[in-house]
């Protein structure tokens, strides 16, 4: 989509949703702030993020113009928070260090908001505003479940390319006090030798350098399975509630406020359009 097309999309939510225009601008507004500050300060890798998390800001309205789709409001302002919490407030601010619970929280809205995502799926591959309630209310929330945990998976996958790659940390890793591993076993068969109580791990370089740690590292995995774990409970809750919501005919106000739809304009104009090539081929 070109810049025009953007600018159309976003001229658009101020008469059609102004709510989730202002978050939209006031989240850019202090992107833009954080960014000016980490240039003066010479954080260029903060930059990066800030600049990257402009983009991401845009993903809403060019998803909503390429698919001809609708956000609902509360989504849509659930996705721009999503995106400011994890880059401006995780990466460059430290919130994923400084607050242990703020990974596990986004991973599992994460897991809730792309399951909204996948009830809308079908409608959007399918064309058909009311194909969603020709469906077995059970397999639309089965499709939901597997494109938010798809998404989950594709985002680890993400984020240990990045540490192999491009040395960073994204998967945090976990100070445990124990361990099983058959690569301990001295007879080379595959008993799991446990390894207990560890107070302290010492790391020891090539180059002679020492690290010490007080217990032993565990290098990202828990913290991968523990994504999964959160972004699986957001995926159940909002299949659950899409579930109940599709058996009911749509009467569910909560879920049909993250659930999007087929955008009614687009559908409108694209149904003229098709009439108006008819009355031509007629004529």
């Amino acid at each position: 989509m070109g810049k025009k097309g953007v600018l159309k999309t976003l001229v658009q939510h101020i008469h059609r949703d102004k709510k989730a225009f202002a978050v939209f601008i006031t989240l850019r507004t202090l992107v833009v702030a954080v960014l000016v500050r980490s240039a003066a300060i010479g954080q260029w890798e903060s930059v990066f993020v800030c600049v990257l998390t402009l983009m991401l800001l845009l993903i809403p309205p060019i998803v909503e113009r390429s698919l001809h789709i609708d956000l609902p409001t509360t989504l849509e302002i659930l996705v721009f928070c999503f995106v400011f919490c994890a880059e401006i407030l995780g990466e460059i601010e430290c919130y994923y260090v400084r607050f242990p619970f703020w990974d596990t929280a986004l991973h599992t809205v994460n897991g809730f908001m792309f399951a909204a995502f996948g009830f809308c799926l079908v409608d959007v591959l399918n064309e058909n505003k009311r194909f969603r309630f020709a469906l077995s209310p059970l397999y639309l929330a089965v499709v939901a479940f597997c494109f938010s945990m798809t998404i989950g998976v594709l985002w680890e996958f993400f984020e240990v390319s990045a540490d192999l790659l491009l040395h960073t940390d994204m998967q945090k890793d976990t100070i445990v006090s124990g361990f099983a591993s058959v690569m301990l076993d001295p007879t080379y068969g595959n008993k799991a030798i446990q390894v207990r109580d560890i107070v302290q791990t010492t790391i020891e370089t090539a180059n002679g350098q020492h690290v010490v740690i007080a217990g032993y590292l565990d290098i990202g995995l828990l913290d991968t399975m523990k994504d999964l774990a959160v972004n699986f409970v957001g995926a159940v809750v909002f299949s659950t509630i899409g579930f109940f919501y599709v058996k009911k005919r749509g009467k569910g106000k909560f879920a049909r406020q993250f659930i999007p739809i087929p955008d009614p304009q687009e559908t409108d104009s694209d149904e003229n359009a098709q009439g108006g090539n008819h009355e031509t081929q007629d004529g």
